[in-house]
């Protein structure tokens, strides 16, 4: 590893001089540019690196950021993790990730681990069951900025970012409605998730605004902790047993909502032709599915990016000695029209 004494051999300048420039503090500025010039060139022709341990060290600062995900390979994760890196890169903040994959046994070690590397600030992705928010307090009464995103904290030291489900599911029935369905088949989300309560509100709510009669004959719901492709297909094909005269059908998510179209096409129902339908979620994939899904984005990435942002702004305000209050935002989701919607039959 090539160290500062040897960028000082090579470039003829003292240690002290050498460190000042690469360290790139405020005492470098008494150095003329012309040298710092040939240092950092002298710097770069020997591959130098930083060692960011030593400077850590030093500084009593480490430039992490722990984060959390129920499973890296779930693409709600993936897409809120790339917000993250995106943003915290020009920073100079290195994101560490930590997957329990689903098992929330592990919450406990992977904080642990985290909190050992001396993390700055704490990212938790939020299972769609299970987040230990007492767990996430214990960072505020060590003065560690956290931040969960998935889950609402409408109080405490926690900071939160949510997408307004009501909202999305608001936009995705009123396009249906639009487009002159009134006979709607919708899938409800597990009753174990905040997730489901909220959606269904936003589809009760607008229903009750404009008139239109919501037929409890034409509503199931998924039954396990999460949704499965497999369960999306059963419970479709319960609804063409239950009555197939329906035009539309709204699903939990965009998984569901795939689920169905196969669902639809096996029983000799086209899509959108005899029956329209929307997803939640806009995960990779849904627009290349065939057809091309109609569905409600989250805006992950969005939401990444602005847990990253929020943890920022704490750790300065923790440096700086201000007072650090946690913040709550809700992210407006966005409908994405494809090609898995149109016009009623009946319109």
């Amino acid at each position: 590893m090539v160290t500062i004494r040897d960028v000082a051999g090579k470039s003829g300048f003292s240690v002290t001089t050498v460190s000042m420039v690469l360290n790139q503090g405020t005492a470098a500025d008494r150095i003329s540019a012309r040298t710092r010039t040939h240092i950092w060139k002298v710097a770069r022709r020997l591959g130098y690196r930083p060692n960011l341990f030593a400077r850590s060290l030093r500084s009593q600062r480490s430039h992490t950021i722990g984060v959390v995900v129920f499973d890296i390979t779930d693409a709600y994760c993936t897409q809120i993790l790339r917000g993250i890196e995106n943003h915290l890169r020009p920073s100079g903040y290195f994101p560490i990730a930590a997957d329990l994959q689903n098992d929330k046994s592990q919450f406990q070690r992977c904080v642990d681990l985290l909190l050992e590397r001396r993390v700055e600030g704490f990212i938790a992705v939020a299972n769609p069951v299970y987040l230990d928010t007492a767990l996430l307090a214990e960072f505020a009464k060590r003065n560690i900025p956290a931040v969960a995103i998935g889950r609402e904290l409408q109080r405490g030291p926690v900071s939160s970012i949510v997408v307004d489900n009501e909202a999305g599911t608001r936009q995705a029935i009123q396009h249906l409605y639009e487009l002159g369905h009134s006979r709607i088949a919708l899938i409800r989300g597990p009753r174990i998730l905040v997730d489901s309560v909220q959606r269904w509100r936003g589809i009760e709510n607008f229903a009750h605004d404009v008139g239109l009669k919501i037929d409890r004959n034409l509503v199931v719901e998924i039954q396990g902790r999460n949704s499965s492709y497999n369960e999306g297909c059963e419970l479709t094909e319960e609804l063409l047993r239950r009555n197939p005269n329906f035009t539309a059908l709204v699903a939990f998510d965009d998984l569901t909502a795939c689920a169905a179209i196969r669902a639809l096409t096996k029983a000799g129902r086209r899509v959108p032709r005899d029956c329209s339908v929307v997803g939640f979620d806009d995960i990779p994939g849904s627009e290349f599915y065939n057809p091309p899904l109609t569905t409600v984005q989250q805006q992950l990435e969005m939401q990444g990016s602005l847990g990253a942002e929020i943890i920022e702004e704490l750790i300065r305000a923790s440096i700086e000695k201000r007072p650090v209050q946690a913040k709550h935002r809700k992210v407006s989701p966005k409908l994405i029209v494809r090609e898995s919607t149109g016009l009623s039959p009946h319109a």
